[in-house]
């Protein structure tokens, strides 16, 4: 976080004294290495060095520890679910009451879907199969996943108490300890590099599915994690995906402090519009990314008006 914050802080005074958007330098706040939102963050930064801007990504351990500092100005711009974004503006939940005012969406992404994988070769067939098995828990540095996480169970009529539950501090680190034999299975979004460095360390791994027939089973989940909602996924879809299945997914968005230059952020949504395509080519699974859609139901969130501009002059409603 040091490396980020030492960093950013640079980028705050060039925010300051910003001049012509063009020759704007930005910073991306990710995840660390690995992590969806990494690869999302290095997708965004070259579509935006394509349209113009100067940008880098900065890894933190996670959300929860960098959008204070875009809150705070620190850095321009960050990656993260919708989700967590409105907690973070409202103070609630892992937030306990300190409000982060200034955050503005620029753009949402295509949705993150996410999944329970355990070993292929396993019996583990369902989510309701994990019960009284080690499975990674804790996320003491990632807070959003411990909700997260609480959603996938309760599809299944599940609680956390249910698994036995070995700590870890993030997702990688949960996958890590998968990979080492202390669970028989992590939590994580397809597509992460993370799932694929799994999927080859053992030799295989199984996406475990929702049951979506049951209307409940939604409802079930959104007590936990608002914005979640179903998708399906073909088989060979990704790493992990064995047969044609329903998945939890939710928004996920680009966000940026209220104070950013209109102009920076006009050209940050108009490079991810206009270069799309490079963001397809640096991270495969950002293909599902459309343009009509970076104009989405925000919650309590506001865009930022660099962004309206973008989306009016594009004619996107």
């Amino acid at each position: 976080m040091r490396k980020l914050i030492a960093s950013a802080a640079m980028a705050a005074g060039l925010v300051a004294g910003a001049g012509a958007a063009l020759a704007q330098n930005v910073g991306i706040a990710t995840s660390n290495p690995g992590s969806l939102f990494h690869n999302i963050g290095t997708a965004v930064a070259n579509a935006a060095n394509a349209g113009g801007l100067n940008t880098t990504i900065q890894p933190a351990t996670s959300p929860n520890q960098f959008i204070p500092f875009v809150n705070a100005g620190g850095i321009e711009f960050g990656v993260a679910n919708l989700q967590e974004v409105n907690y973070a503006i409202t103070g609630e939940e892992w937030w306990n009451g300190v409000t982060n005012e200034n955050l503005r969406i620029v753009a949402h992404l295509q949705p993150l879907v996410e999944a329970i994988f355990v070993r292929a070769d396993s019996d583990i067939m369902t989510v309701a199969d994990l019960k009284g098995l080690p499975m990674t828990d804790g996320y003491t540095a990632q807070n959003t996943i411990l909700p997260q996480l609480s959603a996938i169970y309760a599809t299944a009529g599940m609680t956390r108490d249910d698994v036995e539950q070995i700590s870890v501090a993030s997702v990688v680190a949960g996958a890590d300890a998968f990979m080492a034999g202390d669970t028989v299975g992590f939590i994580f979004a397809h597509g992460a590099g993370k799932v694929r460095e799994a999927d080859a360390a053992v030799g295989g791994l199984r996406a475990l599915t929702v049951d979506a027939s049951d209307d409940a089973a939604l409802a079930a989940a959104r007590e936990h994690w608002p914005t979640a909602f179903f998708t399906e996924l073909k088989a060979g879809a990704m790493p992990g995906v064995l047969e044609d299945g329903t998945y939890i997914a939710f928004p996920q968005v680009v966000f940026t402090h209220a104070n950013v230059p209109d102009d920076v952020v006009y050209q940050m949504a108009k490079a991810m519009a206009e270069q799309a395509g490079v963001m397809g080519e640096t991270f495969p699974p950002m293909r599902a990314f459309r343009t009509d859609e970076m104009r989405g139901d925000n919650g309590i969130s506001e865009f930022h008006p660099g962004a309206l501009r973008y989306f009016e002059e594009a004619g996107l409603n």
